[in-house]
């Protein structure tokens, strides 16, 4: 699931090379925070935060797939 998350930030972002994932436990979810470059955070976080949410959204879905809770935090 983190490469997943990679993968899709990456999409976002104009510096790909910046991008730390840092998979957190909370309770049964697994959380993965997101670090981006500065210029990055508001491609990441979008208008009213719907990027953001579309992302939690896919990553969520994708991680039922195989049986777990995952989600993302976008860190500034």
């Amino acid at each position: 699931m983190e490469e997943f998350v990679r993968y899709l930030v990456s999409l976002l972002v104009e510096e790909p090379d910046k991008i730390e994932i840092r998979p957190r436990t909370a309770g049964q979810t697994k959380v993965y925070q997101v670090f981006v470059a500065q210029r990055d955070l508001g491609k990441v976080i979008g208008r009213r935060g719907r990027t953001a949410g579309a992302l939690r959204l896919v990553v969520e879905a994708a991680s039922r797939k195989f049986d777990e809770r995952a989600t993302v935090d976008i860190i500034s």
